[in-house]
């Protein structure tokens, strides 16, 4: 058995990850700076689910912070890690028109950090989250070798220096890197600023439902357990590789929502706000290299992972309908 850094371990992915790796008798060091971002609650609840099990240990550390994590590395040892897994991102598109700064920062500098302690200390595996942000406005559905330089927001921009750091650090220090192009992520206890976590609240709450555009968009929403066992997958030699983890099934919003309505038992009360010039406005995955390099399927359908979201949020509706959602 293996230990992995995972970072972001108490984000919505990462969490999925850790508990997988556990299960497969894996040791797991866990980094999070546990930042407001986002409600922390779900943080929290997450973060309740993989403490104090066997070969999980928790720092709570932020991965722009260069000094701690080196201080960290060296008291595992020299060469503590199998793989580092960075998982750890400011998320969202929106907000990174607002404060891009912070973004390049985060998921930058970040990935910089984690890629530079790799080569001092001989870790020969690094896994990246990416996103399918990088595709902007491009042809569908999106395959890997696509061109990426018509990203419109600053978070698909970080993400795609990011990338392109992983390949440079490959290219001089040999490093094998995989990038994973995550196609909108949804499941139980997922972030509450995406769309499908705030249908299940505010629908389950008769509260309003904010729709931007007019639903017509579609989206490769997929689910993410399906997300986690692709990244456990990466983990695997590939020299320097990016590869896309979607459904290959996008759905419009509009129908989306009918499923949670159904599943919920209530109609959403919408109310519509005007397209943001950050959002894409179809996103549909190619996944044949997943396919081929990671022998990997989607497992859940969108109504089959709603159901799940649905119930989950039943389970927890004592404070998760007190969550925070934009």
């Amino acid at each position: 058995m293996a230990t992995y850094l995972v970072t972001g371990c108490a984000g919505f992915i990462g969490f999925r990850v850790t508990e997988l790796l556990l299960q497969e008798g894996h040791q797991v060091v866990g980094v999070d700076n546990l930042n407001h971002s986002y409600d922390c609650r779900l943080k929290q609840w997450r973060r309740s689910q993989i403490d104090g099990r066997d070969g999980f240990s928790f720092h709570q550390l932020d991965i722009t912070d260069r000094g701690g994590l080196s201080r960290m590395w060296e008291e595992k040892g020299s060469r503590p890690f199998a793989a580092v897994i960075n998982l750890a991102a400011r998320a969202g598109v929106r907000d990174s028109v607002e404060n891009p700064w912070e973004y390049l920062e985060t998921n930058a500098t970040g990935a910089l950090n984690l890629l530079d302690l790799c080569r001092r200390y001989g870790v020969g595996k690094f896994v990246q989250a990416s996103s399918s942000n990088v595709y902007g406005q491009g042809s569908l559905p999106s395959r890997e070798d696509a061109v990426t330089d018509g990203c419109i927001s600053p978070y698909a921009v970080s993400k795609k220096a990011a990338e392109l750091l992983c390949s440079s650090y490959h290219s001089l220090y040999g490093i094998d890197v995989t990038a994973l192009r995550f196609f909108t992520v949804y499941g139980p206890a997922g972030r509450p600023d995406m769309m499908l976590f705030r249908c299940v609240q505010r629908i389950s709450e008769d509260r309003p439902v904010l729709v931007y555009g007019d639903g017509s968009q579609s989206r490769d929403f997929t689910y993410v357990d399906d997300v986690a066992r692709g990244v456990i997958g990466a983990l695997k030699p590939l020299g320097c590789q990016i590869v896309n983890l979607g459904s290959d099934k996008p759905v419009v919003l509009n129908e989306a929502i009918r499923m949670i309505e159904e599943l919920v038992g209530k109609k959403a009360r919408r109310e519509s706000r005007p397209p943001h010039p950050a959002d894409v406005e179809d996103s549909w995955a190619d996944i044949g290299k997943a396919r081929t390099l990671l022998g990997w399927e989607p497992g859940l359908s969108l109504h089959q992972g709603l159901s799940r979201m649905v119930e989950w949020y039943r389970q927890n509706r004592s404070w998760a309908r007190e969550v925070i959602t934009a």
